[in-house]
């Protein structure tokens, strides 16, 4: 996701191997029309050289806490007064101990320690460091202090061990920083997102599903993270890891995604329901495997509770957006939708186009009418969707 020009990010550099992914991870930032300012300690400069991120960022590289070219010698100060963010990739074993305990004796630490921006750091170092409880101490301590840990990873090491303590990659980082840097529309919020496909069963080794693969919902869900929403995803049977930061409340049928969502209903804000929850279910299941036979099989199926609906037509329900998946008459039936269960948006889809893919379209609809968002891998359509609702959603509490 491009980000606007004017995000100014400074990328601090200690000494470690994985530094050859800062400059990638510089690449892909000036590629989305960031200012990249480089700092780089003494020891990062035996790993990847200054002239290297100067060609990459396109501004001097910094190195020295006494560079003469920085006004009043105030380098710690002058530049991170204009950063919206601080990001040191690789960060070592020793420089997570500085900043855990406030020492500063270079420019890197000084200007982090004296910093009045969030700071990111992504750990890089051998497995047995990573595990030391002196660096466990240290990294514990940052959370505290509000310091966002970016991984580390686990994997093979320059060292030759297999573990934890590799830095992430490039295009992770990248992911993380365009996360970090989202507009906190919706502070101290409390959302509720469905996701996911449910299962109704028909006897103990079959039942009736969809294709929903849930990427959509924990789109949404980590997009509401990253606007600042205390988040709970309630989810069916899906293979994808929850955002880091949201509560999640495993399901599997229609039923059981009702009561959980009936459970939090009444502490939620704003609800937003993606699952694709089935429609029908079996009547009658067996407790027994049905066994295949020449005859043909009926199956008398029931309809499932529309969550949707019992939540916005409660007497005093949260704001409400719905999700339609359709195969044709797309507009009509998205609208038809919003209109019976009285929502103030909802999201609409080709299910053909949408369902399994990476990216997809999206088409809001709200009382103002209809609003089209291009194609676009589904983080970006849930950063998008997450900003429409937070400004009906402030709009009505105004």
């Amino acid at each position: 996701m491009p980000a606007p020009a004017q995000h100014r990010i400074l990328l601090g550099i200690t000494g470690g191997v994985a530094a050859y992914k800062a400059a990638e991870l510089c690449r892909l930032l000036v590629r989305d029309g960031m200012d990249v300012r480089v700092v780089m300690t003494e020891a990062a400069c035996r790993f990847v050289t200054p002239v290297t991120m100067q060609a990459l960022s396109g501004q001097p590289v910094l190195t020295d806490l006494w560079d003469p070219s920085i006004p009043n010698a105030m380098g710690h100060i002058e530049l991170s007064r204009d950063r919206d963010l601080i990001v040191v990739a690789p960060a070592s074993a020793d420089f997570l101990g500085k900043l855990a305990n406030g020492l500063a004796d270079d420019l890197l630490s000084t200007l982090c320690l004296a910093r009045e921006c969030p700071l990111l750091v992504a750990p890089a170092m051998n497995r047995q460091m990573w595990e030391n409880a002196a660096t466990q101490r240290n990294v514990q301590r940052l959370h505290q202090d509000g310091v966002a840990i970016l991984g580390p990873g686990s994997g093979d090491q320059a060292c030759g061990e297999v573990g934890m303590g590799r830095m992430l990659e490039a295009q992770e980082l990248h992911a993380a920083i365009l996360a970090a840097l989202q507009p906190r529309l919706l502070a101290g919020v409390r959302v509720l997102v469905t996701a996911g496909p449910t299962f109704e069963a028909i006897d103990p080794v079959r039942g009736l599903t969809n294709r929903s693969s849930g990427r959509m919902g924990y789109a949404v869900a980590q997009a509401a993270l990253e606007a600042g929403a205390q988040v709970t995803l309630v989810s069916g049977p899906t293979s994808l890891t929850p955002p880091a930061g949201a509560r999640l409340v495993p399901v599997t049928s229609a039923q059981d995604m009702s009561e959980a969502v009936n459970a939090e209903v009444a502490a939620t804000d704003v609800f937003i329901a993606v699952a694709a929850v089935a429609d029908y279910r079996v009547k009658q299941s067996s407790a027994q495997k049905i066994k295949k036979s020449d005859q043909p099989l009926t199956l008398e199926l029931e309809p499932t509770v529309d969550i949707l609906a019992s939540v916005s037509t409660r007497p005093d329900p949260p704001f409400c957006v719905g999700f339609a998946a359709e195969s044709h008459n797309l507009d009509q039936f998205a609208q038809d939708k919003r209109k019976k269960k009285k929502l103030p948006l909802l999201a609409a889809n080709l299910a053909q186009e949408a369902i399994g893919a990476q990216d997809s379209e999206l088409i809001l609809f709200d009382d103002a009418g209809r609003h089209a968002l291009p194609r676009a891998p589904k983080i970006e359509q849930a950063r998008a969707l997450v900003k429409h609702i937070a400004a009906l959603y402030l709009a009505r509490r105004a």
